[in-house]
């Protein structure tokens, strides 16, 4: 009797340069730990890939990057998805599970410049210079310590902005640490912002893969993956943004940090023209890190988050 072949394992990405990126290093990493396993690569395009001219906040639809790989694997085309973990809605479809978080990069925004401004920081930009940024949670951070500055909305994948920052249409842009160091764009990182100025998004800087809740071989696999301290981290920022039940349209913004065996995650919700910052934070056994997460957006909402948030949602839908 011949033995059966074991199944070859489908990874679902997006098509952009930085998701195939992500997504190779995670089929690299698993043939590394599984050299007798094939692992194939499935790319498709999603939703938030196809409207490039609309600002994020505007689509107002929760998974706009992630939705089309999820049909996928309960279709079963695909056996697990490779996300930004930022990109990746808090309360998922049912049938699927966030089956590991993997290490993380820098968390932080930075600041990428103009040529022009080879000299300047955040703190010393011309009055009037144009930050461009698809963020509502960086936009509204920048607006209230930086009321001087311009901002404007920009789209598309990392080459392009890049490209529109370097032809003068922007004087500088707020982008994600991790995504330009994943694509060896290092080098134009201008300024790591400190928390202190941007909280950072749920997720920022972490990966995290998505399969069906009831296949036990893929979510062993995937635990090779599993970077515990980073998972203890971004649970409970994923927990506190659920509870707040925000998504990209929202500007709130996290920070966390473990010594030992406590987390502490700090919080914030601003409203959108930055003029109210309200911010929070709580320190838990690192095992416990949902709960931290509901803890610390119920104080938040004892300081009036819930009004900011209903504001902000109403506005939403009257645009």
């Amino acid at each position: 009797m011949v033995a059966s072949l074991p199944r070859t394992i489908r990874i679902g990405s997006r098509k952009s340069q930085l998701a195939l990126v992500q997504t190779h290093w995670v089929q690299e990493q698993l043939q590394k730990a599984f050299p007798n396993r094939v692992f194939d690569v499935h790319t498709m395009s999603t939703h938030g890939d196809k409207i490039l001219d609309v600002a994020l906040a505007k689509i107002g639809d929760k998974g706009l990057f992630t939705k089309e790989l999820e049909i996928g694997m309960t279709n079963g085309d695909i056996d697990f998805a490779v996300h930004s973990l930022k990109d990746l809605p808090t309360r998922l479809p049912e049938g699927l599970v966030l089956g590991c978080v993997t290490e993380r990069e820098n968390p932080a925004d930075a600041l990428v410049v103009h040529a022009k401004h080879q000299d300047k920081q955040l703190d010393t930009l011309p009055e009037g210079a144009v930050i461009g940024t698809s963020s509502l949670r960086r936009l509204a951070q920048l607006r209230h310590y930086y009321p001087h500055l311009t901002f404007k909305d920009v789209r598309g994948n990392l080459n392009t902005r890049l490209q529109k920052l370097d032809a003068g249409e922007y004087d500088a842009l707020i982008l994600a640490f991790a995504g330009l160091h994943r694509l060896g764009m290092g080098d134009r990182i201008h300024q790591v912002i400190p928390p202190e100025v941007s909280l950072h998004a749920v997720g920022q800087g972490a990966l995290g893969i998505e399969c069906r809740a009831d296949d036990t071989e893929i979510l062993t696999l995937l635990k090779e993956l599993e970077h515990l301290p980073t998972a203890q981290r971004c649970y409970a920022e994923r927990s506190f943004l659920r509870e707040l039940e925000g998504g990209c349209q929202v500007p709130i913004g996290v920070n966390t940090e473990l010594d030992g065996d406590n987390l502490t995650l700090t919080g914030l919700v601003a409203s959108l023209d930055g003029q109210r910052l309200i911010k929070d934070s709580v320190t838990g056994a690192a095992d416990q890190a949902e709960q931290l997460g509901i803890d610390l957006a119920n104080r938040l909402k004892q300081q009036g988050a819930q009004e900011i948030l209903d504001e902000i949602f109403a506005t939403i839908q009257r645009s």
